[in-house]
């Protein structure tokens, strides 16, 4: 895909600041974490994609999964591990100022780790070549888009998931609506 309008729109507009942004709108931070801790969904993949959809743009599923693995191995070797280790001091923290900040330096660290991930996202996508098409014009509703973001975080289906108990499906779903409620629709290039 070469429009040279939504590639641009997508330079001028970094991931990490949409991230941010849709972070902190209202219900956002929660379903994101619920995906996250239920789903185990990679909310940084999460977010690329809810990114690519503002500009009217989704991610070439062939081109994806070698990305998706990488950025997967990276999540489970730094964030992952950095978020575990500062919720098991949790309760240590609540008694001790010198684990507190401990916790605060792992948190800060944690979130270095999700902004170079989500920057190897929107590198990623911005390096589209003629021999790998890496993004492609999408023509997802607004009413549509919790669907299409479950079918592109799941796969196979979620529904088809070693059966997921009904309460995680449910709680998915939900989660997915109210992070798109947040998302603007996407305007054509002019």
């Amino acid at each position: 895909m070469r429009d040279s309008n939504r590639l641009q729109r997508l330079q001028q507009r970094p991931l990490w600041d949409f991230a941010l942004a849709l972070y902190a709108k209202p219900g956002v931070e929660q379903a994101c974490l619920n995906l996250q801790d239920e789903a185990d969904v990679d909310v940084c993949e999460l977010l690329f994609h809810c990114w690519l959809y503002q500009h009217g743009l989704a991610a070439e599923p062939s081109s994806l999964n070698a990305m998706r693995e990488e950025r997967y191995r990276w999540q489970q070797q730094v964030t992952a591990t950095l978020r575990e280790l500062r919720r098991t001091l949790k309760p240590q923290a609540a008694q001790n100022e010198d684990i507190k900040t401990l916790r605060a330096t792992l948190q800060k660290a944690e979130l270095q780790a999700e902004r170079v991930n989500l920057q190897r996202w929107q590198q990623w996508a911005l390096h589209s070549s003629v021999e790998e098409i890496r993004l492609t014009k999408s023509d997802i509703s607004q009413h549509n888009v919790a669907q299409w973001l479950q079918d592109t975080l799941f796969s196979p289906p979620l529904d088809k998931i070693s059966s997921p108990p009904q309460r995680v499906r449910e709680s998915t779903q939900l989660a997915l609506l109210a992070l798109t409620r947040q998302l603007d629709r996407c305007d054509p290039p002019r």
